[in-house]
């Protein structure tokens, strides 16, 4: 019987290749199941309110809606459904200048999505400079 000198000496390995497995199998199961953050394409400058004076000078493009879901471009109706006819107005009256302030004038009770399909196509003709004209209300009113 043996036992001091002919000890079995047992190598220990971590397998690190199921690890890895795992740390790829919850790395692309957290990619896959994130959600993304898409930003608007159409960039909206919002309006300041505040009672300092305006530039009056400014040539500001007026495009209003009537609560039928009517445009008009400046003071000309738009003829035609969708977004192409708007897009084709508002060229014809914008001319290249994109950097051109533009005013949404819309009818309270037109629906959001005539107002939504404006300013779509001011995104897509690449105008940034928006603005939607608002009546203020008097103080004190309720509802």
């Amino acid at each position: 019987m043996r036992i001091g000198n002919d000890r079995r000496q047992d190598d220990f390995e971590i397998n690190v290749i199921p690890l890895i497995d795992v740390l790829l199998t919850l790395l692309m199961f957290f990619v896959l199941t994130s959600t993304f953050i898409q930003h608007s394409r159409l960039q909206v400058t919002l309006p300041n309110a505040s009672t300092s004076d305006r530039d009056m000078n400014a040539p500001t493009l007026t495009v209003m809606i009537d609560r039928e879901g009517r445009f008009y471009v400046g003071s000309d109706e738009v003829m035609g459904e969708g977004i192409d006819p708007l897009k084709q107005a508002i060229t014809s009256h914008a001319g290249s200048d994109r950097e051109r302030p533009v005013t949404i004038r819309a009818d309270a009770n037109t629906p959001h999505q005539d107002v939504v399909t404006a300013m779509d196509a001011l995104g897509q003709l690449g105008f940034s400079r928006l603005s939607i004209a608002t009546t203020p209300t008097a103080t004190g009113a309720t509802e």
